[in-house]
C-alpha cells in the first residue's frame, strides 16, 4: 500500500485515454470532453487506432506511441481487452490507471483466466495503481482535472468525496453543483479491487486541501488498515459515512453490488463510532451534512439559540433538539434586557425567541447581533416562514450582513432555514452564496447541527483518560487458553457453564454453581447435596442452545420435582429431534434474584470485523442491530463505559431502578474482563452469557455457551483493532540497580506521562520540543497515549514508586508512514534519571521492534546542543550527519535492505 505512487492519482501531470472515441455517447468520448473542458493544464493524450484525432486532439494508435509515459491513464474500452491493457500500460511505465468497465470478477478470457485476477496480476507485477473497475472516474477541481464520465464537473472546495456507488456520485454531484458546493476531491472506487478506502483516508488526512471528508460505503475488505486510517484521518478532520445495507436484502444487495463481503450492520455501526466517524442514515441527512461541513466553522460548544418569525417551526426544531439529545442555550439576564429593548412586549421571552410574525429585517439583524454578542450560544439556529410583512430577501440579507461584518462569526456558528418553495428560494440561494448554512426544514437544520455536535462528542470520548481496572480482578490467559485447548483436543465444539466455568473465573467472571450428571436419580442426588432450589436442563450435541428446549425446568425445590422434570426434559428433547445424543443433566444453584436484574452479554465473530461484544437486556431471542449495543475489541474502562451509557441511552438495556441492579463499574469490569478474554484466547469463536445477573457489585454468569474454533488461533489479523502488545513487555535492571519495566504505553498512562513531561528540565524540554514550549495539555497528552499500534509505537520505562504506583523514568515514540518504509524516533528521559543507562535501552527497544516489523529505515533528529544523544545513536550503528543550515543533528539506520 504506497502513497507515494497515489501521488500520480493525486497530482497527475499527463493523462492517456485508452479507448478514445469521436462516437457521440462513448464512454472514452465523454471522459475525452471532460477532460478538455475542465481546465486541465497538461498533456491530454488519446489513444485509438480507429481516429487520426478525437475532439481536435491528436491520437495515438497505440501505447507503446505515446510521446512520454503518462502519470494516469483512464481505460475506457470493453471488460475483455483490459487485461492486455493494463500490462502494456505498466510495462510502458503508467503509475495509476481508471478502470471504467463493469462486471470483470465475472467474466474469462479463451483460457478461462478470471479477467480481474488477471488485471490484478499485471498490475501488481509491474507495480502499478488500479481505481476500479466500475469506477465512474475521478474529479480534482483545483486541477481542473475532470477524468469522470459524469454528467457535470465538480466545484472547487474543501470537502473529499469518496464513493463505491457511481449513481451516488451523480447524485450527490448534482445535489452540490444546484448548492454551490465544492469538492477538494471526488473520487469513485467502484469494486476498490487495488485502490481503497484505507489508503485514500490516509492521503486526505493529511491533504492540506481538504478539511472534511465524506464515504459512501457498500463494503469494507481491510478492516485494521480501514479502521486504523479512519482513527489517525478522525483527529484532524471530520468523517461523515453512508453505509447501505442497513436491511438483511440491503446487506445481499450491496455484496452484488461490489462483491465485498457482507456484515453485520450494527457491528458496522460500533467500528464506524469507535473510528471517530459519524454515520448518517440516508442521502437526506448526509446532503445536510455536507450543508453544515462546506459553510461552518469548527464547533466550540453545544448551546443552540433559535431565533424565528413563526411559533410552530421553532417548536418543531426544539423537539428535534432534545430528542437527538441537543442543549438549549439559555439566555442570561442581560441578554434578555437586550432583547426586551427591540421586540414586542408579547415576545417569548425565552429560547427559542419568537420575533413574531411581523418582523422585517431590521428586527431579525439587531436580535443576531444581540445574540452574537453575548456568550449564550455556541450556533444560531434562524428560521423564517413565508411573511407578507417582512421581505424574505432583504431578511436573509440582513442576516449575512451581521455575520460577514461581526467580530465573533468564526466563533459561532449560523443555520438557517427559510421555509416554503417559491418564496423561499431566491433567499436560499442568496445564502449558498455567502457560505451560511441554510436548510429545507427546522428539523433538517437541527439534525445537520447535532451530526457537529456528535462528531465534537466523539473527539472528546477520543481524549478521555480511561479508568483503570482494579488490580484484584485476575487476568490468567495460560490457564484459560490451557483449558480451551484440552477441550479442543476432545473434539469439543461447545462448552457449556459447567464445562466453562474455570475458564470464565480465569478472568474473575463469576459463574453460578453448577453440576453434571448423568441419570436423573444423580442429579436429584446433586440437588439435595447442594440445596435447593435449583435449575435443570438437558446436555445434548444435538441441541445446543436452551432457547430450542423450552422444557427448561427452574426453582425445583424437591427430589420428586427433579425426577420429574429430568423426564419432561428428555421428551422434549426427543420431541425435537427424535435421535437426538443425551449426554446428561446439568443441575444449577439457582441465584437469589430479588433485587436483581437480568442481562445478556455475548461475543459474535463478524465475517468483516471479526469479534464483536454486543450487550442487551436478556432473552432467547435477539437481533444485534435492533436488540443490542456493540463494541468492538478492545475495551477499557472508558470504552465500556461508553457502551453501557449507548445501551442504555437506545433503550437496548433498561434501568430498572431494582434495589441490588446496574452498577456502572462493575458492568464496566465485566465488560473490560470479556474483552480481555476475548484478546486473549482465540480458540473462542461466539460467547453467549444469557442471562448474566447484575446485583449491584456482584455479577453472575448464570448460563453460559462458548463456542470454540481451532482456525483462529492462527490468524492475528482476527481482530480488526490491534490490541495492547502485551508481549513486548520486558523488564530489565539499570546501572544503578534500578528494576524498571520497558512497555507500550496505555491510554491509562496519560496522569502519570503527564508528570514526567513536566519533569523535564527546561534544558531537557528544550532540546526534546526544539525550543521553548508550555506544557502538554489535556488534547495533546491524549494523542500522545492513545496510541493506534498498528501505525506507531511508543515504548515507556517505569519504576514502582515508594507508594507502589509506576513512575514514567522515559519514552521514546516513533510514528511510520503509510508504507512502513521509514519510523522518525524521538526519545526523552527523566531528568533526574539520566546516564545510567536508560536513553540505551529504550532506543534498542525500538530498534528491535521496527526490525521485526520490517520497516526500512528509522530515523530521528536532535539538536546541535543534544550530542549525547547523537552519540548513543552513533554507538548502536546509526549514521549520523549535520545540517550546518537548519542546526540539527540526523540520525539513520537502514533496518534492512532498501526495495527498489
Amino acid at each position: 500500500m504506497s502513497q507515494r505512487t497515489l501521488h500520480s492519482l493525486f497530482q497527475p501531470k499527463s493523462v492517456a485515454i485508452i479507448g478514445a472515441s469521436n462516437g457521440k455517447n462513448r464512454a472514452g468520448n465523454v471522459v475525452m470532453r471532460n477532460l478538455l473542458s475542465g481546465g486541465f493544464s497538461g498533456p491530454i493524450m488519446p489513444v485509438t487506432p480507429k481516429y487520426e484525432a478525437v475532439l481536435g486532439v491528436l491520437a495515438y494508435p497505440n501505447i507503446e506511441a505515446l510521446p512520454l509515459k503518462p502519470d494516469l491513464a483512464i481505460i475506457c474500452t470493453a471488460a475483455s481487452k483490459v487485461p492486455a491493457i493494463v500490462e502494456r500500460l505498466a510495462q510502458f511505465g503508467c503509475k495509476v490507471a481508471i478502470i471504467n468497465a463493469s462486471g470483470m470478477s465475472m467474466q474469462a478470457d479463451n483460457e478461462s483466466n478470471n479477467l480481474l485476477e488477471l488485471t490484478r496480476q499485471y498490475a501488481k507485477r509491474y507495480g502499478m495503481r488500479i481505481l476500479g473497475p466500475n469506477s465512474l472516474g475521478m474529479m480534482l477541481p483545483n486541477l481542473g482535472l475532470n477524468a469522470s464520465l459524469a454528467h457535470i464537473t465538480a466545484l472547487p472546495g474543501k470537502i473529499a468525496f469518496v464513493s463505491q456507488s457511481a449513481a451516488i456520485c451523480t447524485t450527490v454531484l448534482d445535489w452540490a453543483n444546484n448548492k454551490g458546493i465544492g469538492f477538494s476531491s471526488f473520487i469513485s472506487l467502484g469494486d476498490a479491487t487495488d485502490i481503497d478506502f484505507d489508503e485514500l483516508l490516509d492521503f486526505l488526512g493529511r491533504d492540506s486541501r481538504t478539511n472534511a471528508i465524506l464515504l459512501y460505503v457498500d463494503s469494507i475488505n481491510e478492516k485494521r488498515h480501514f479502521l486504523s486510517a479512519a482513527r489517525a484521518a478522525s483527529r484532524n478532520k471530520p468523517i461523515l459515512v453512508i453505509k447501505s445495507g442497513r436491511s438483511l436484502e440491503g446487506t445481499t444487495a450491496a455484496k452484488l453490488h461490489t462483491g465485498g463481503i457482507g456484515g453485520n450492520d450494527a457491528v458496522y455501526e460500533a467500528a464506524f463510532r469507535r473510528a471517530g466517524m459519524l454515520r448518517v442514515n440516508d442521502l437526506v441527512e448526509l446532503f445536510a451534512a455536507v450543508e453544515t461541513l462546506a459553510h461552518s466553522t469548527p464547533l466550540l460548544g453545544e448551546r443552540l439559540a433559535i431565533l424565528t418569525n413563526g411559533g410552530g417551526p421553532a417548536v418543531l426544531a426544539l423537539d428535534q433538539l432534545m430528542l437527538r439529545g441537543g442543549k438549549a442555550a439559555i439566555l442570561d439576564e442581560d441578554t434578555l434586557q437586550a432583547l426586551d429593548k427591540v421586540l414586542p412586549s408579547t415576545w417569548s421571552g425565552q429560547n427559542p425567541i419568537d420575533l413574531g410574525g411581523d418582523s422585517d429585517a431590521k428586527r431579525y439583524q439587531q436580535c443576531l447581533k444581540i445574540l452574537m454578542d453575548a456568550d449564550v450560544a455556541d450556533a444560531i439556529l434562524v428560521l423564517h416562514s413565508p411573511s407578507a410583512l417582512g421581505d424574505s430577501v432583504e431578511i436573509a440579507k440582513s442576516i449575512t450582513n451581521v455575520i460577514a461584518n461581526h467580530p465573533r462569526r468564526n466563533r459561532v456558528n449560523i443555520l438557517t432555514n427559510w421555509s416554503g418553495e417559491d418564496s423561499a428560494y431566491l433567499s436560499r440561494k442568496h445564502f449558498n452564496q455567502a457560505g451560511v448554512p441554510t436548510y429545507r426544514t427546522p428539523e433538517g437544520a437541527v439534525g445537520a447541527f447535532m451530526h457537529m455536535v456528535e462528531y465534537r462528542r466523539n473527539q472528546k470520548l477520543l481524549q478521555e483518560v480511561p479508568q483503570s481496572i482494579p488490580d484484584n480482578i485476575p487476568t490468567d490467559a495460560q490457564l484459560a487458553r490451557f483449558l480451551l485447548c484440552e477441550a479442543l483436543g476432545k473434539n469439543k465444539k461447545v462448552l457449556e457453564t459447567h464445562e466453562s466455568s474455570a475458564i470464565l473465573e480465569a478472568y474473575g467472571l463469576n459463574t453460578i454453581e453448577t453440576h453434571f450428571a448423568t441419570t436423573a436419580p444423580q442429579a436429584a442426588d446433586i440437588a439435595e447435596r447442594i440445596g435447593y432450589p435449583v435449575a435443570l436442563k438437558v446436555q445434548s450435541p444435538d441441541i445446543h442452545h436452551k432457547s430450542d428446549v423450552h422444557g427448561v425446568m427452574l426453582n425445583l425445590t424437591t427430589r420428586a420435582d427433579v425426577l420429574q422434570a429430568a423426564e419432561a426434559i428428555v421428551r422434549r428433547v426427543h420431541s425435537l429431534n427424535e435421535h437426538a445424543t443425551i449426554e446428561g443433566l446439568i443441575v444449577q444453584k439457582m441465584a437469589l434474584t430479588a433485587g436483581a436484574q437480568e442481562i445478556r452479554v455475548a461475543v459474535i465473530n463478524d465475517p468483516v470485523f471479526g469479534p464483536a461484544i454486543l450487550l442487551g437486556e436478556g432473552g432467547s431471542e435477539w437481533q444485534p442491530a435492533t436488540d443490542a449495543s456493540v463494541a468492538l475489541p478492545p475495551l477499557n474502562m472508558t470504552l465500556a463505559r461508553y457502551m453501557v451509557i449507548q445501551a442504555l441511552k437506545t433503550h437496548k438495556l433498561k434501568d430498572r431502578h431494582l434495589p441490588l441492579g446496574l452498577n456502572m463499574n462493575a458492568l464496566c469490569v465485566m465488560l473490560t474482563q470479556i474483552s480481555h478474554l476475548i484478546i486473549d484466547c482465540p480458540e473462542i469463536a461466539a460467547l453467549d452469557l444469557n442471562p448474566v445477573l447484575c446485583a449491584g457489585e456482584q455479577i453472575t454468569l448464570l448460563d453460559v455457551n462458548i463456542q470454540l474454533q481451532k482456525s483462529a488461533a492462527d490468524n492475528p489479523n482476527r481482530l480488526a483493532i490491534c490490541p495492547y502488545p502485551k508481549e513486548l513487555e520486558q523488564h530489565a535492571t539499570l546501572k544503578n540497580g534500578l528494576e524498571i519495566m520497558l512497555r507500550p504505553i496505555l491510554p491509562e498512562d496519560e496522569p502519570k506521562h503527564l508528570a514526567f513531561d513536566n519533569s523535564l528540565s527546561d534544558e531537557d524540554r528544550y532540546k526534546r520540543y526544539f525550543g521553548v514550549r508550555s506544557k502538554m495539555t489535556h488534547e495533546e497528552m491524549a494523542v500522545l497515549t492513545q496510541i493506534d499500534y498498528a501505525r506507531e509505537m511508543a515504548f515507556i520505562a517505569t519504576t514502582k514508586g515508594q507508594d507502589g504506583d509506576d513512575i514514567t523514568l522515559g519514552a521514546i515514540r516513533a510514528s511510520i508512514d503509510p508504507d512502513n518504509t521509514e519510523a522518525e524516533f524521538a526519545m526523552a528521559v527523566r531528568s533526574d534519571h539520566q546516564g545510567i543507562g536508560l536513553g540505551k535501552l529504550l532506543l534498542e527497544k525500538l530498534i528491535t521492534y521496527y526490525k521485526a516489523n520490517d520497516t526500512e529505515v528509522l530515523t530521528g533528529f536532535t539538536m546541535f546542543e543534544n550530542r549525547n544523544m547523537a552519540s548513543l545513536a552513533k554507538s548502536l550503528g546509526f549514521t549520523v550527519t549535520f545540517d550546518m543550515e537548519e542546526h540539527l543533528i540526523k540520525m539513520d539506520m537502514q533496518l534492512k535492505p532498501a526495495q527498489s
